[in-house]
């Protein structure tokens, strides 16, 4: 649609035949313009309509002079319908977010809605997102500083007010599950200084109690505001013991309940959670009553047996067969090593007469005795008859002794 700003636009409309289908297309693309994309509008809402399939018609109207207004259709879908925290009703002043869009069937332009909040809350919202990352920048609502609840609470305190339906909640939960002592730190709830009061009652509580409960029934944004103020949300973080939130309604979020150890949907539901059921403790107590004297019966019949057993081994009659049984055993293993013992000598002294007869085949002096002698000379054994001659002195040793010699004479085999 580039061609609509060119100089010749006006003189070629007035000049050009369009057909009805033609004339609405330009006119849509000329409304597909960034500047009409997630427009914030402020106005009247009149007409409202809540369809059965869950969209909302209505139009937002601006009086100007005399009886003349300033009108604007609105559609909302039902998927973003859906998400709304309160009903527009007529001659309610909103603000909404949205975008323009052409309906070419009927020839007419709209705001597709998808969200509606009061008017004079903008500038609330604004300061509770600059809050939000404020406070998320300070680790208020970082997962690893929550702090789990006290099985066993001692004593419970509750910020909240005194005149409202929820204090009277908290104590029946309390009374029916499990009684205990229930401190109240009495505070406002709504209104422009209440964030001190809440956030005074909750500093208060230290060391008085094992786990407070901040709570307030329903209410809308306006009401609830308080509860995101980041006094509210330092006390809450400061707090020595872990807190429940219980704020508006389930789809109420403040920021006191992301800064919360623990958030609950209702102040009944808050009292719930930190103290135990006492019948539910007491189907415990009785379960593991029941399983204990089940394990000291069954341990009482293991030493009874075990006593059993140890009578009849002490028995007399059995105690002296044992006896027997040992000496019989005893004696068993004594013949077993006197046979042992012999057969293992009777084998040494074979072995030992083997090698005794082994060494004297082997002794130089046996050889000797049957009738053989040693010939030395100068102390070496003469094993030739070539290594004398005559006149030579040697020593002749027999098995009993020896004699000194002189050759006189050399007979060699050759000669014999």
């Amino acid at each position: 649609m580039d061609w609509f700003n060119r100089p010749d636009v006006t003189t070629v409309c007035e000049k050009a035949q369009f057909r009805v289908s033609e004339l609405s297309a330009i006119i849509e693309g000329l409304l597909d313009n960034p500047l009409l994309h997630d427009i914030l509008v402020r106005g009247e809402v009149t007409n409202y309509t809540h369809h059965a399939r869950g969209h909302r018609y209505f139009s937002l109207s601006e009086k100007g002079g005399g009886n003349t207004a300033a009108v604007i259709k609105c559609v909302m879908w039902r998927s973003d319908a859906e998400r709304l925290s309160f009903n527009p009703s007529e001659g309610m002043e909103v603000i909404v977010s949205g975008t323009v869009r052409a309906y070419a069937p009927h020839g007419s332009y709209q705001l597709q809605v998808k969200e509606i909040r009061k008017a004079g809350l903008g500038e609330k919202f604004l300061l509770l997102e600059q809050w939000k990352k404020q406070l998320a920048c300070e680790g208020c609502f970082s997962l690893e500083r929550k702090r789990c609840l006290p099985a066993f609470p001692s004593r419970v305190g509750v910020v909240t007010s005194e005149t409202g339906a929820v204090i009277h909640d908290i104590r029946t939960v309390v009374g029916r599950r499990y009684p205990l002592e229930i401190i109240i730190s009495p505070t406002a709830v709504q209104g422009e200084q209440a964030h001190r009061e809440i956030a005074i009652a909750i500093t208060r509580l230290a060391g008085m109690v094992d786990v407070v409960i901040v709570a307030r029934g329903g209410g809308s944004f306006e009401d609830l505001f308080p509860f995101n103020h980041p006094d509210v949300v330092r006390a809450i973080v400061a707090c020595p013991v872990p807190v429940v939130s219980a704020i508006g309604h389930e789809v109420d979020v403040t920021l006191s309940d992301l800064a919360a150890d623990l958030r609950a949907a209702t102040p009944s539901a808050a009292a719930e959670l930190v103290v135990p059921d006492r019948l539910v403790l007491t189907v415990r107590l009785q379960e593991l009553k029941s399983q204990l004297n089940a394990s000291l019966q069954a341990r009482v019949v293991w030493a009874q047996d075990q006593v059993s057993d140890l009578r009849d081994r002490l028995r007399p009659q059995r105690f002296c067969r044992k006896i027997e049984e040992r000496k019989q055993n005893l004696a068993d293993l004594s013949d077993r090593l006197e046979r042992a013992f012999s057969n293992r000598l009777e084998h040494e002294h074979l072995l030992l007469k083997e090698m005794n007869t082994a060494l004297d085949s082997r002794n130089p002096l046996a050889v000797l005795a049957r009738g053989y002698c040693v010939a030395e000379k100068q102390g070496v054994i003469v094993r030739s008859a070539d290594a004398i001659t005559k006149g030579d002195n040697m020593n002749i040793r027999f098995y009993n002794g020896s004699s000194l010699v002189t050759v006189e004479q050399v007979d060699h085999e050759r000669d014999l």
